[in-house]
């Protein structure tokens, strides 16, 4: 069975051809977060939808949260170049991300997207997040059947990015404004310290704040 890339790993690095030419994923990653996430093929009515979405996200993604997106699937360069035509064509939706050609399966075999339980010849829809040190913060998997959540995939990135700059952590259903947790102390003085502070608490160990 291959290695799944968990969280907390480095990004494994390649090198790969896609549709804005070639591109090693560390150079690519270098001073970026990444969202990197595979398709099961081409011109297929489910990924088309999730290509589109991240298409009309990719400007915003990039400008307001530092953070480049980047595809895959099972099929050759001239087979992308065909379907980003074509949706365009259709839609007026261009796909400006690159996405990899991984027609010998090396990439999708190494980032763990080759899951011979659903498929031993196409991607699984799988998500990473990578931050700009090249270190992978969380990882989605949907089965071919079903369609991601740009929501969620966005919810998912910018609490990534509040914990990282903050130091807290996000509770349930968290979105962008609400308060955020404090990590719990980890001293007699820093309890006391927390008691006496003007920190929102359920109790000792629970307690948050707005930033």
């Amino acid at each position: 069975m291959n290695n799944i890339p968990r969280i907390g790993d480095q990004a494994p690095d390649f090198e790969a051809i896609t549709t804005t030419g070639k591109i090693k994923f560390s150079d690519y990653n270098q001073g970026s977060w990444i969202i990197f996430f595979s398709h099961p093929a081409d011109f297929t009515p489910v990924c088309t939808t999730e290509m589109s979405g991240f298409a009309l996200e990719q400007d915003t993604f990039f400008a307001v949260h530092n953070c480049k997106l980047m595809g895959l699937s099972i099929d050759s360069i001239h087979s992308h170049i065909a379907w980003v035509d074509n949706v365009r064509k259709n839609t007026g939706v261009l796909f400006k991300f690159p996405i990899v050609a991984d027609i010998d399966m090396h990439v999708s075999q190494l980032w763990g997207m080759l899951q011979p339980g659903e498929s031993e010849t196409a991607a699984v829809r799988a998500v990473f997040i990578i931050d700009p040190n090249g270190i992978i913060r969380l990882v989605m998997y949907y089965p071919m059947s079903v369609g991601r959540n740009m929501g969620e995939i966005k919810r998912a990135l910018l609490a990534l990015q509040t914990t990282v700059e903050h130091k807290v952590a996000c509770p349930l259903n968290w979105q962008p404004g609400d308060k955020v947790i404090v990590p719990p102390p980890k001293s007699v003085d820093a309890l006391e310290e927390r008691l006496n502070s003007d920190l929102e608490m359920v109790d000792f160990y629970l307690a948050k704040k707005a930033l």
